[in-house]
């Protein structure tokens, strides 16, 4: 195995084969549903929907047209139905700007989809521009695209067995692990690994953010009350997120502090986790959890692990929707009396596996326990950061991070 020091001393493209970084772990996927279908691939900025566009062009594709929105003369031949005739796939990119999207997206398609197959990407949530207005209902795969998780920078391909126990390798990952936790998954940190530069890379994000992207969604009146919500956002990771107490904080409106969420929601700054309802429980039905795509940006070392294992499992629950069409969803547990448990995995309304997360390596929680009677759930882990860990105790998998996090995708 690498030792932190060896991976430290190289970037990440000497460290793992360069194809890697260019071939992203959707790279087939899409490829074999363009056969069929167009497909959508939204995500966050600079989580390397350009490169997994041009990574197919080039590994599947003789001659493919790229247009961007943001480009003059790519809009101009957007609105024109100027396409290289040569080509064999059609990349439209950040084309949910225009307001009409859908419409042109739609015409474009059933005309010309026995010539050109279609990639439509973009950097907020194609799920919610595209409803509404003209139907694309039939035309499209959609796909949610995820930063580097410790399976894919390891390059595993694991095998799903739907509401079986994961495929957990005897080898572990604690150096990998490592830098993901410190420098996040977004490829140009992930690649750089300089502390300076993640810090100039999380400024300059946030500017872009709120520069660029907020503004061409909607039209935000108090947009320096909107930058200070994102800077206190990291500080409330892992925490009930109440909406009270941030409209107090920032002295605004409950349904300003309501709609910007949703709107750094529909961007990819963050996402949200809301407590699993059941009949056998109690549960708490009021507020979520909040986790940031970006987990580097959380500064307290629990609250960032809990969100590094979040954005894992959160990448598991889409990939299985959107490639697997399971109805694949991720909660927390909370009851009345406060017995809690970190996430809860369900496939089909079905609890597969919950998940506590620990630093250290402590006592098994209680209310893994208490929640497996009452809910019924197959398998428990409680991970921890600590490496070297995997025992079995009453049921319980208590396991290490660069374990069990290789397990997925």
């Amino acid at each position: 195995m690498l030792t932190r020091k060896k991976i430290l001393d190289f970037p990440l493209t000497r460290v793992y084969n360069t194809t890697m970084l260019k071939k992203r772990y959707l790279t087939d996927y899409v490829v074999a549903d363009l056969a069929e279908k167009m497909v959508f691939v939204g995500g966050p900025r600079q989580i390397g929907k350009t490169t997994l566009a041009t990574g197919i062009v080039s590994g599947y594709f003789n001659n493919a047209a790229y247009f961007n929105w943001d480009n003059k003369q790519d809009r101009k031949n957007i609105m024109n139905s100027n396409w290289p005739g040569n080509a064999e796939i059609i990349i439209l990119d950040e084309i949910h700007k225009y307001k009409k999207w859908k419409t042109l997206v739609k015409g474009e398609y059933d005309k010309l989809k026995e010539k050109y197959k279609f990639l439509i990407t973009g950097s907020a949530r194609l799920d919610v521009y595209r409803r509404g207005g003209d139907s694309l209902q039939g035309r499209y795969h959609y796909y949610r695209m995820h930063p580097f998780s410790l399976a894919e920078l390891l390059n595993k391909k694991n095998k799903v067995e739907i509401m079986g126990e994961l495929a957990i390798a005897d080898n572990e990952y604690p150096d990998e692990l490592d830098i993901l936790f410190e420098f996040g998954g977004f490829p140009e940190p992930l690649v750089k690994q300089d502390k300076r530069r993640l810090r100039r890379w999380h400024k300059e994000k946030s500017e872009r953010l709120f520069r660029e992207d907020v503004r061409d969604m909607e039209q935000v009146r108090d947009l320096s009350s909107m930058k200070l919500l994102s800077d206190i956002l990291p500080d409330r990771v892992g925490s009930l997120l109440s909406i009270n107490s941030i409209k107090e904080d920032l002295d605004v409106s409950h349904r300003a502090v309501t709609n910007w969420l949703n709107i750094l929601e529909s961007l990819y700054y963050h996402f949200r986790i809301y407590p699993y309802a059941g009949s056998a429980i109690r549960s708490l039905k009021k507020e979520p959890k909040l986790f940031l795509w970006d987990w580097s940006e959380v500064s307290e070392p629990g609250a960032r692990f809990e969100n590094l294992i979040a954005s894992h499992l959160l990448k598991w629950v889409h990939f299985l929707s959107d490639n697997e069409g399971y109805k694949a969803e991720l909660y927390y547990i909370r009851d009345v009396d406060k017995r809690e448990v970190d996430f809860l995995v369900v496939l089909d309304k079905k609890p597969w596996f919950a998940v506590e997360v620990k630093l250290g390596h402590a006592n098994v929680s209680p209310a893994l326990y208490y929640f497996k009677e009452r809910l019924k759930i197959p398998y428990l882990f409680q991970v921890v950061k600590t490496p070297g860990v995997d025992r079995l105790i009453n049921g319980v998998r208590v396991i290490s991070a660069c374990r069990f996090l290789s397990a997925l995708v």
